[in-house]
């Protein structure tokens, strides 16, 4: 995993430097999709067929895109065919994210919750949790009835588990020791 990171690492670094700050959200939201896209395990395959030529590999993969396509964006993508690359595009977009946090001195929250939560329970979760982390957060929110009850909240590495499921879990392994 660590290999991956490091060779996909000049990609998000040299994007981010063209991208700041004009273009910042325009080639984060670009690089989501084409992540996406790359991640399909039929494209993968097509991909890495001797018998497709490169530059038809490129056309494929830029005409399955949603978003616009400029010129950059066949550029990039044409580079990252030469090289063999494209399969690094989710590394790419996570790297280029945690650069776009930094830069904007922000971080991504993931929240799952036991419960749907309605507008106002998310902004408020939010807003604690921006308090607590001293940083604006960019929150995705998603259920898992496994939790039982409560939320689990990751920022970066940190994880603070609130769910019924880990404070079962927790007096279990209390009773067992």
């Amino acid at each position: 995993m660590a290999e991956l990171a490091t060779i996909a690492r000049p990609y998000a670094e040299a994007l981010f430097r063209v991208a700041v700050p004009a273009k910042l959200n325009a080639w984060a939201e670009t690089l989501s999709e084409m992540a996406q896209v790359a991640a399909v395990p039929e494209f993968q395959a097509m991909a890495h067929d001797p018998r497709i030529s490169n530059n038809d590999v490129a056309a494929t993969f830029l005409s399955a895109l949603k978003v616009g396509v400029d010129e950059q964006t066949k550029n990039f993508t044409n580079a990252l065919v030469e090289n063999g690359r494209l399969s690094l595009l989710p590394e790419i977009e996570q790297q280029f994210r945690e650069l776009k946090n930094a830069y904007e001195k922000t971080a991504d929250a993931d929240i799952v919750s036991a419960y749907p939560m309605d507008g106002g329970q998310v902004s408020d979760l939010v807003a604690a949790l921006e308090k607590k982390f001293g940083r604006k957060l960019n929150a995705t929110v998603s259920v898992d009835a496994a939790l039982i009850g409560g939320v689990r909240v990751t920022v970066g590495d940190e994880v603070l588990d609130f769910s019924v499921s880990a404070r079962l879990e927790r007096m279990h392994t209390a009773l067992v020791a």
